[in-house]
């Protein structure tokens, strides 16, 4: 049985979401990510879709994880402008790992 990879979104790509999303793309999932800088080298090159917003994000994934530094920045993530709740629609989900 072939199961159809996971439409993942995930935002904020440092030391610590770089790692994390490479191997979800080793595990053969669709990735749409974004991040305020420059998208890591190591991720550029992969065949992870690079979304200019969090709300592109959430348009296109149907599960989305945030690694973010504080509290502020993922309030900014969910709720500001081009925020992941301007993309949302019922069913996706926002799983939120941030060492905050």
């Amino acid at each position: 049985m072939t199961q159809k990879p996971l439409q993942l979104g995930f935002i904020g790509l440092g030391i610590m979401g770089t790692p994390m999303c490479l191997n979800l793309i080793r595990g053969g999932h669709q990735l749409f990510v974004h991040t305020r800088g420059k998208v890591p080298a190591a991720l550029a090159d992969t065949p992870a879709t690079q979304c200019l917003s969090a709300r592109g994000v959430a348009e296109r994934a149907d599960i989305i994880f945030t690694m973010l530094p504080d509290t502020p920045d993922v309030e900014q993530v969910l709720f500001g402008d081009d925020g992941l709740a301007l993309g949302m629609s019922p069913g996706k989900l926002v799983i939120d790992m941030s060492s905050i």
